[in-house]
């Protein structure tokens, strides 16, 4: 195994394909492939799962990347520092539950930097996947809530994985809906006005379960249900379904619809945001940069 089998690896992952990398890389494809084989072969785990449109990282080749990265990351500092002329490329990742103030959050961030070269990753993700990001490194931050319902077993995996988590502010439950939506008119909401709506749900994987799903009382049957794996979708279905998702509150108008509004929900609830490192690690000044502007959002 070399270092350079590891960058290559790293840069198909962060590419999404072979013959992208391949060319970023100024190596022929066929090299790149046998590179890739022949790493996957030495360390006994399927990295990569090729497809027509490219390739897909493995559950195992994601554990793998997050330590080429600790090798590939330090050395890339090394060359940028001793030996290109260019600025060391700076990078910051957060991995984050999809929350329109963690992208207001996340500009603010990038404003404040106001430097030329970096590369900043914005990754919303499955709740699962947060986790891993932070734990193999992937992600200098986490970002996901705890409640009453998913505390137990989320606090538990946040142990096993050697991470922390810090609670940042507290928020009470509420539905986004669209402005013309028939419960926009009544004076209180319960989880039994909702049932006749179609509840929307970001996908969770092979983790699809109450204590990692993304919304609140996911216990509560739905007759309607929709998952999806955007925000762009939600909107849409929110829209053209009268469907509704229960989240925070927190609603920022930048990054999201102007007719999507957010109805405060009844129910004896409450979602504790906050972020998750690495046991032992330190924020960076960017990740300071970063909490405080979260911390702004605090409804």
């Amino acid at each position: 195994m070399t270092i350079q089998q590891l960058r290559y690896a790293v840069i198909v992952a962060e590419l999404g394909s072979i013959t992208k990398a391949a060319k970023a890389l100024f190596i022929t494809q066929p090299s790149l492939s046998t590179a890739i084989k022949e790493l996957e072969k030495e360390v006994g785990i399927q990295i990569f799962t090729r497809e027509r449109s490219g390739v897909s990282v493995t559950v195992e080749g994601m554990e793998f990347l997050g330590y080429a990265r600790q090798v590939t990351e330090p050395m890339q500092s090394l060359l940028d520092h001793y030996f290109e002329d260019a600025p060391q490329k700076t990078r910051f990742c957060v991995s984050t539950q999809h929350y329109t103030f963690a992208r207001n959050a996340f500009v603010n961030m990038v404003d404040r930097f106001g430097q030329e070269t970096y590369e900043f990753i914005l990754n919303e993700t499955t709740t699962h996947q947060i986790l891993k990001d932070v734990q193999n490194r992937f992600c200098n931050v986490g970002v996901l809530y705890l409640s009453e319902a998913n505390s137990a077993v989320l606090t538990k995996a946040i142990a096993d994985m050697d991470l922390t988590f810090t609670p940042l502010f507290t928020a009470s439950p509420h539905i986004f809906v669209h402005l013309g939506h028939p419960l926009c008119d009544k004076e209180s909401i319960h989880l039994e006005d909702l049932v006749p709506y179609p509840r929307l749900n970001y996908i969770q994987g092979v983790y699809e379960s109450p204590s990692f799903s993304e919304e609140l009382f996911s216990t509560v049957p739905a007759d309607k249900q929709i998952l999806v794996s955007d925000s762009g979708a939600i909107e849409n279905f929110m829209v053209s379904l009268n469907g509704y998702t229960i989240s925070t509150g927190i609603h920022p108008q930048q990054f999201h619809r102007a007719d999507i509004i957010a109805l405060p929900l009844d129910e004896p609830e409450h979602m504790e945001i906050g972020y998750l490192l690495n046991r032992g690690q330190s924020l960076s000044e960017l990740g300071e940069i970063f909490v405080e502007s979260l911390k702004g959002f605090a409804a």
